[in-house]
């Protein structure tokens, strides 16, 4: 049951009414209930019928670890939160991992629940939250497994803090008609991201990098790009549907993209992509990289870590955490030399004006795209179980094949073969990837340039012919579900969800 699936649709109206319709005191037992049914659901989909049991086992043990951090002070308080911390890290690496010890002929590595890295990271984030102070410890068993569960981010996120939903669960949600609007505003352009450019993208980039072989250098550029819009369009789309069913909860999520691909640097495209993620990893390992006393271990040499060994850490980890296969890695010590190439010249060249010719900002946002996009290359052939040498190998081939017959053939041909033998289809196909995109990037430059990276329901909300926008979206989401029948749903429980 995916979150653009018309199961899920069924399930929201019963869920959402119900939910609202209910006593206060049964509002979070409902809604958690509701939750475990929608991720037993894709356990059973996926046929991982374990998913449920371990998602609540994980749950109970970080309960029951913060309420140890209540009872307990000083060193056992901290022996306490290393106990949580590291055993929650260790069923996380368990089930990321394993697979890499696979030998031929023996064991099989078990398959990866979805979405445990978000709520082990959630439930890590909780227990460090609360032994700092940040956060009260959540007596409530409901409460916590709820936050920990919630189907809307169970899969895929965004990952939220406990000091900023759990208080939500404590209080009374009854109908409110703006907060509905917003986030059928936010549910239509989330779904629209995902089902008709996301998905339809997907067709190209599936067929194209899987016989890489076959195509010339603008076919792997081309597929590139649309990989990297592919990626952006299914989890942004992704975490606004998140956010629209909180919304119509009562809830409020946190955001987890502002705009990326207008960003000036990658510290700025850092700050705007996978918010959630990307703060977690500030807030909890390069903060304490950071400003950990080292004197000790370094006899007095050092009293804190250097910054760029820390900010190096933080990417490699973060490359580490999507996956165990070398391509991955290669993606994350990319976005490790680009963040520290960027720091090395602000050194030596000085912090760039705030105030730069526009030419000069969009030649900076050209080369954080292109920069990205290459490094997608090698995320790419993580996420389709290519090797390093077929990453390198698409990234040789953009320099080959450039004739403009060859391009011309080949563009016809992987949409004949991948999606349907028919001409008129083929057109279509085109020339609805291009509407799709248009449409997502003239909203995204408005919400950038126009509402300054205010909510995307707000942004919608301001336009002088909004509902034109509406329109626009829904025939469009409808148009890819009907693309869909075709056969090529993609994105599954989404992109981001096996993370």
């Amino acid at each position: 049951m995916s979150l653009q699936s018309f199961t899920f649709f069924g399930f929201l109206l019963v869920t959402v009414p119900v939910y609202l319709l209910l006593p206060k005191r049964l509002q979070s037992p409902f809604l958690l209930a509701a939750s475990w049914f929608f991720y037993a659901a894709a356990g059973k989909a996926m046929d991982m019928p374990a998913m449920l049991p371990l998602c609540i086992a994980i749950s109970g043990f970080a309960y029951l670890c913060g309420r140890a951090l209540h009872l307990r002070g000083g060193a056992h308080k901290t022996a306490v939160l290393r106990v949580g911390v590291v055993g929650l890290l260790a069923i996380l690496a368990f089930f990321k991992y394993n697979g890499a010890f696979v030998r031929p002929g023996g064991w099989q590595g078990l398959a990866m629940p979805l979405g445990i890295s978000f709520y082990t990271f959630a439930a890590i984030s909780y227990l460090i939250d609360t032994a700092r102070g940040d956060c009260e410890p959540e007596t409530n068993f409901v409460d916590f497994a709820l936050y920990t569960a919630f189907f809307a981010t169970v899969t895929q996120g965004p990952i939220c803090r406990a000091g900023q939903l759990l208080p939500q669960f404590k209080q009374e949600h009854r109908f409110d008609a703006a907060r509905t609007v917003r986030g059928l505003r936010l549910l239509a352009l989330g779904l629209f991201k995902m089902v008709a450019v996301s998905d339809v993208l997907g067709v190209f980039v599936g067929e194209v990098f899987g016989r890489y072989q076959n195509y010339g250098g603008p076919m792997l550029i081309l597929a590139a790009v649309f990989y990297t819009f592919q990626l952006y369009f299914n989890f942004s789309g992704y975490s606004e549907v998140a956010r629209a069913v909180g919304l119509l909860l009562g809830l409020d999520l946190p955001e987890n993209f502002k705009t990326p691909f207008y960003a000036t640097n990658f510290s700025g495209f850092w700050s705007r992509w996978h918010i959630s993620f990307s703060s977690w990893l500030q807030d909890y390992l390069f903060m304490p990289l950071a400003w950990a006393d080292v004197s000790r271990a370094t006899g007095g040499r050092l009293t804190r870590l250097p910054a760029e060994f820390c900010v190096f850490t933080v990417f490699f980890v973060s490359g580490f955490w999507h996956g165990n296969t070398l391509p991955f890695v290669v993606w994350g010590l990319l976005q490790a030399s680009y963040r520290l190439g960027e720091e090395l010249l602000h050194r030596r060249l000085g912090k760039p004006k705030k105030k730069a010719p526009a030419r000069v900002l969009w030649a900076k946002r050209a080369g954080v795209f292109v920069l990205w996009t290459l490094s997608m290359v090698f995320f790419c052939a993580g996420m389709y179980t290519m090797s390093t040498a077929d990453a390198f190998g698409i990234l040789a081939g953009w320099f080959a094949g450039w004739a403009p017959a060859r391009f011309a053939a080949e563009l016809y041909s992987a949409v004949y073969t991948a999606f349907y033998a028919n001409p008129i289809m083929v057109a279509f196909y085109y020339a609805f990837a291009a509407f799709g995109l248009a449409l997502c990037f003239v909203l995204d430059h408005r919400r950038a340039f126009v509402y300054k990276n205010k909510p995307s329901e707000l942004c919608l909300a301001a336009e002088k012919h909004r509902w034109v926008v509406y329109y626009l979206l829904v025939l469009g989401l409808l148009a890819g579900y009907i693309l869909q029948s075709g056969g090529f749903a993609n994105a599954g429980f989404g992109m981001y969800a096996n993370f």
